[in-house]
């Protein structure tokens, strides 16, 4: 895999609250080597910000868009690169 580390910010729409959706995700970021965070939004959606190597970051939004944690529905998935934060673990945040 690639060294570099880059930096994507995931929104991610639909039934993903309440159904382990941020617990899941720490589980396969941490899995594929990234750091970040999950979080919920009042909105109902759950906002990803993760950092690695691109190859693990597709390896994440590949499995937030097949729908993440069995009790999920993903409807959507937004993406965006910003500028990397340094994170040193995966945390889910409340």
């Amino acid at each position: 895999m690639s060294s570099v580390t880059e930096h994507r910010t995931f929104t991610v729409h639909g039934r993903v609250q309440g159904v382990f959706f941020r617990q899941s995700t720490r589980q396969q970021a941490r899995q594929l080597g990234l750091v970040g965070y999950a979080r919920n939004n009042p909105d109902g959606t759950v906002t990803i910000a993760a950092e690695g190597p691109t190859e693990a970051l597709a390896a994440l939004e590949s499995w937030c868009r097949q729908g993440g944690p069995v009790a999920a529905r993903v409807d959507k998935v937004e993406v965006t690169a910003e500028e990397v934060q340094g994170y040193e673990q995966f945390d889910v945040r409340h």
